[in-house]
């Protein structure tokens, strides 16, 4: 079976969350400009109206994420070993018939072959409708994490007083330098993870 059939949920979740994170952005058309302060420690100030969380943070300590990824992990390993199973029966299958063909008549050989080629179409668009199921229910899986997570945003900022919640992904970020008094992931991810408990 093609690996590519199912696709990792950690890229799909990654792309969301991404997508989810700048769901708290203000109409607003000020802009704000981050500045360089000389401590690092100091706590985020409404103020500053502006802050950002990092994805790559919250995706590995987000328990609801952590959660979702064992789920699927486990999906995409049962989808495999099935496939891998029904894919060594047929295998098997024409081994039987390749080592007794030569003693079957004409008409026999060919109803085996239209039989075993009806068979392998099966086979196959059952592996394409596996993948596909299980890639519909991530992505309803990734819309859930998506409202979770711009819902708490957008709470979280209005009880701060921020008017913009940026991402930072490794690698993947419009920000190029930003303050660390301006990281408030620790605090969103205690606060994510509290809500996700209750539940």
């Amino acid at each position: 079976m093609e690996r590519r059939t199912f696709k990792t949920f950690g890229l799909l979740a990654t792309a969301t969350l991404v997508t989810a994170l700048s769901a708290c952005q203000n109409k607003d058309t000020k802009t704000t400009e981050t500045k360089k302060t000389e401590s690092t420690t100091a706590a985020v100030s409404p103020t500053d109206k502006i802050v950002f969380v990092n994805s790559d943070s919250l995706l590995t300590k987000y328990e609801y994420f952590k959660d979702l990824k064992v789920k699927f992990e486990g999906k995409t390993k049962n989808a495999q070993a099935d496939m891998q199973a029904k894919g060594q029966a047929f295998q098997r299958e024409v081994a039987q018939y390749q080592q007794s063909a030569a003693t079957l008549s004409a008409d026999q050989r060919k109803s085996t072959e239209e039989r075993l080629a009806r068979k392998q179409q099966e086979l196959q668009t059952y592996q394409q409708n596996a993948g596909g199921a299980l890639q519909n229910e991530q992505a309803v899986e990734n819309e859930k994490l998506y409202d979770k997570v711009a819902d708490y945003l957008k709470g979280y900022a209005k009880q701060k007083g921020y008017k913009m919640v940026l991402t930072y992904s490794k690698g993947n970020s419009a920000i190029l330098f930003a303050d660390e008094s301006l990281d408030v992931t620790s605090e969103v991810i205690k606060g994510l993870n509290a809500e996700y408990s209750k539940k």
